[in-house]
């Protein structure tokens, strides 16, 4: 082969991929001569396990058209830089999600003939703990994309535009996500969850997020299905980890459970253990429902949880986002019928097969989570911890005062599941 470079792409896209000794690159432009020391990519490269990357998940995938796309690498789990050339001969509007539909940039958009810089950092990871362990995926998240054993990018927007991504490991620290429906990574439309949010919210070199929350897990859920262990296993001094739970831990009645039970024991050990790995946990309450009385304030629908949380913080000295409260702030600033619009309530006929109405009071959608996602940011921020340091500039924001939902920006997604997460 003429191209040594070149050659060595390939042979490294074609490995198992055991580590990354140097970039790995790709050409999506459609031009004769591909950029420098990139591998030139067609629509008709479909992602295989053999090939190791290329085009994925919607057939007859149109680079660089109208409609989006989502490009698949073969990857180890860990932190990546991803590098991306946005733009090109047309003009374009692009938004970039990884993995579960994980959103990483704004709204990008860019002139004809005008290409822009941009870089990610995205955290892949498998079920695989050691040679004898597994987490114990549900048996829905067996097709989730957090989950496999590739690092996948949707390009979404109202005209994409994709020439170049090159990838390479990044040594940064890393945000642990523990917690239930109101954090995972939800992969389809139209839920959505705070957890899936706030990386666009970080500064992409400075850290990861690694999402390791499921529909309707309970804080011992979490550990019995070693999902805690899977954590253990690649944290870090300097990481931070970030636990919500009690929306379904008050539905527990064995005689080991209970909001100062079971539920607390289980959070202090996860918050000693972060600790005994040199990491910092930081606790969160649970979000509220969508329950409001005849004044129109949100009732208190997780009994004794919440409190049991703060008392742990109290006790332990650990970080406290006060989710409970400031969600309840929110809502009753929506007030009980604007409320609907941050949650999956839709007419029927909004979404492709969906021939009835959707009306759930606990599970967020795209505009909804991004709203507690700015909660969660201004508790960081008002924490004065590490991680306020890494998140991006933006205007002061209060609960009181959500942002409108009319003039909300979320291309969605091509793919799509009505059924209900887990958990309530």
């Amino acid at each position: 082969m003429k191209n040594p470079r070149l050659f060595l792409l390939l042979a490294l896209v074609a490995a198992p991929l055991a580590a990354m000794a140097q970039p790995m690159a790709f050409d999506l432009s459609g031009n004769k001569k591909p950029l420098d020391g990139h591998v030139a990519v067609s629509p008709t490269d479909r992602y295989t396990a053999e090939r190791g990357y290329g085009y994925d998940l919607v057939e007859s995938p149109t680079a660089n058209g109208n409609a989006p796309f989502f490009f698949s690498v073969a990857l180890p789990e860990g932190n990546y830089r991803v590098r991306l050339t946005l733009g090109g001969r047309e003009a374009g509007s692009t938004v970039v999600r990884a993995e579960s539909r994980r959103q990483m940039t704004a709204t990008i958009n860019t002139r004809r003939g005008e290409r822009r810089e941009v870089a990610i950092t995205v955290h892949t990871h498998t079920p695989r703990i050691d040679d004898q362990h597994n987490v114990r995926l549900k048996p829905r998240e067996t097709e989730k994309l957090n989950w496999d054993e590739r690092l996948t990018l949707e390009f979404n927007g109202a005209a994409p535009r994709v020439e170049a991504i090159a990838i390479e490991r990044a040594d940064v620290p890393t945000i642990y996500l523990c917690g239930n429906s109101t954090v995972v990574d939800q992969d389809y439309e139209p839920w959505a969850s705070w957890g899936q949010i706030i990386p666009h919210m970080l500064h992409p070199d400075s850290v990861a997020v690694a999402n390791y929350g499921e529909s309707g897990l309970t804080a011992t859920g979490f550990i019995a299905d070693r999902r805690w262990a899977k954590i253990l296993s690649t944290l870090r001094k300097g990481d931070y980890v970030m636990i919500e739970f009690g929306h379904n831990d008050q539905k527990l009645r064995g005689p080991a459970d209970g909001a100062r039970y079971g539920f607390a024991s289980a959070l202090k050990r996860m918050v000693e253990e972060t600790r005994r790995h040199g990491a910092t946990p930081i606790l969160v309450t649970p979000t509220r429902r969508r329950t409001f009385d005849e004044q129109g304030r949100i009732t208190d629908s997780h009994g004794d949880f919440p409190e049991a949380m703060r008392e742990v913080a109290r006790r332990e000295r650990v970080p406290l986002i006060d989710l409970q409260e400031m969600t309840a702030r929110l809502f009753e600033a929506m007030g009980p019928e604007g409320s609907k619009a941050a949650f999956v309530h839709y007419a029927a006929h909004t979404f492709p097969a969906q021939d009835k109405p959707l009306a759930d009071n606990t599970h967020f959608n795209p505009y909804g989570a991004t709203e507690i996602a700015h909660c969660i940011a201004t508790g960081l921020r008002t924490l004065a911890i590490r991680p306020a340091l890494w998140l991006l500039p933006a205007p002061a924001y209060t609960p009181a005062r959500p942002h409108s939902a009319a003039d909300f920006d979320w291309p969605n997604s091509p793919r799509h599941d009505l059924a209900k997460p887990d958990g309530n």
